[in-house]
């Protein structure tokens, strides 16, 4: 079994950033469909996607760029089995609410997360960081606490459960 699991991540329910619905044409179905996971693992991972959709790769290209830029999607790219490469943790932070968008924004900025979402609990911001070593890892957490003035609580992985998130998106 590979240790990466190229792929992409999409957001809840295909709607963009401010809520609104984002019509979605037939290729664009078939290309999120079809690439939640297993991306080619080649040179050209984009032109192989584009022939095995009847496509061209600029077109791929171009729909991945708008998918990305309007919230349908958050990442294209591999996930890694944890402990396997580098590392990694959950975190999470207390947020007061009317700084929630501010300090989720200083978040995304580190290049270390891939994603983060709310929570309604008192630890309201929650994220997924992920580093060369965990000694990067660490001082990524540091620096973000230095950047939002707010305690950062680390969850290590302690046991791993895998969860098949791909799933038909249209019938």
């Amino acid at each position: 079994m590979p240790t990466t699991a190229p792929m992409l991540e999409h957001q809840d329910s295909g709607s963009g950033s401010a809520g609104e619905s984002i019509a979605l044409n037939d290729l664009e179905k078939r290309l999120l469909d079809r690439y939640q996971k297993g991306l080619p693992l080649s040179p050209t991972p984009f032109r192989d996607m584009a022939e095995e959709l009847g496509t061209s790769e600029a077109l791929v290209l171009q729909i991945l760029q708008r998918l990305q830029r309007d919230g349908v999607i958050s990442r294209v790219g591999p996930v890694f089995r944890p402990k396997r490469i580098g590392a990694s943790t959950l975190a999470a932070m207390a947020v007061p609410a009317a700084d929630l968008e501010r300090i989720a924004a200083i978040i995304n900025d580190f290049r270390e997360v891939n994603h983060n979402y709310e929570r309604e609990d008192h630890y309201n911001l929650w994220f997924v960081v992920t580093a060369p070593s965990q000694e990067r890892l660490q001082a990524v957490l540091q620096e973000m606490e230095r950047a939002t003035g707010l305690p950062v609580l680390d969850l290590p992985l302690e046991r791993q459960f895998h969860i098949d998130l791909g799933f038909p998106l249209w019938c």
